[in-house]
């Protein structure tokens, strides 16, 4: 059973030059869902990422996220929203301990809302830094440094600092990039138990985790909408063999 239309793109397009990055992309996300978007490299799906998340305006089109319109808006008006993203690259503090990352995160988002309190007087912030920590398990982890970590680790502890602003809508860009099939594995289990309690979309290229994780798969190509569906409709698509599942066998 789906649940209410929590964000929505309408003829969504970017274009640089002449290249058409997105191209009039319909796109919709239930709450509760957990969805991954598809696609060969240059298919713009991590160009459609940044257009929800705010990182980049639209050429036209428009998005709304919880039924407000917030075409254009700045990233940290997004993130107060209730949307936040991972990034491909591993994006922490490494010569911060972990605990430290991930409370520094909470911190600022703590300081949008209460400006002139001293940040050492924040209420909760380390306890909830903690809290994430577990939730992605790495609480004992947490007096390591950040450079120390696994690969994986490290993109664990991403995801958690993405936690930090309590969002709603959790983006994941290709969350498993250059991880062991072992980590592969643990990251799948995490991003299960994140979307019991948050709608989650993923970018990512690994279709043995794409097929078991998703509620319904988006099918991108040339920046444009190829195809939409569970996943046993988008392993039986003949367009989608043929432009790419076929491709990545």
């Amino acid at each position: 059973m789906l649940g209410p239309v929590l964000l929505r793109t309408e003829a969504l397009t970017r274009s640089f030059g002449s290249l058409m990055a997105v191209n009039r992309v319909d796109f919709t996300v239930h709450a509760g869902e957990l969805r991954s978007i598809i696609g060969p490299n240059g298919a713009g799906k991590t160009t459609l990422f940044r257009l929800i998340s705010g990182e980049m305006k639209p050429s036209a089109g428009r998005i709304w996220f919880q039924d407000k319109e917030i075409t254009g808006w700045p990233q940290h008006m997004v993130v107060r929203l209730g949307i936040a993203k991972s990034y491909q690259i591993t994006n922490i503090f490494p010569h911060l301990s972990v605990l430290e990352n991930v409370r520094v995160a909470v911190q600022g988002h703590a300081r949008a809302f209460n400006f002139w309190t001293h940040a050492a007087r924040l209420p909760g912030v380390r306890e909830k830094a903690q809290a994430l920590l577990v939730t992605i398990g790495l609480a004992d982890k947490a007096a390591e440094l950040a450079a120390t970590l696994s690969h994986g680790a490290k993109r664990h502890l991403e995801i958690a600092i993405a936690l930090a602003s309590e969002p709603t809508l959790l983006l994941l860009d290709e969350p498993t990039a250059g991880m062991s099939p072992e980590e592969t594995d643990e990251t799948m289990v995490l991003i299960r138990e994140l979307a019991r309690g948050r709608t989650v979309v993923l970018v990512e290229h690994k279709m043995k985790l794409v097929m078991k994780i998703s509620d319904r798969i988006t099918v991108l190509h040339q920046g444009g909408f190829l195809a939409e569906g569970t996943p046993d409709e988008i392993r039986a698509n003949p367009t989608v063999q043929q432009t790419y599942l076929g491709v990545a066998r």
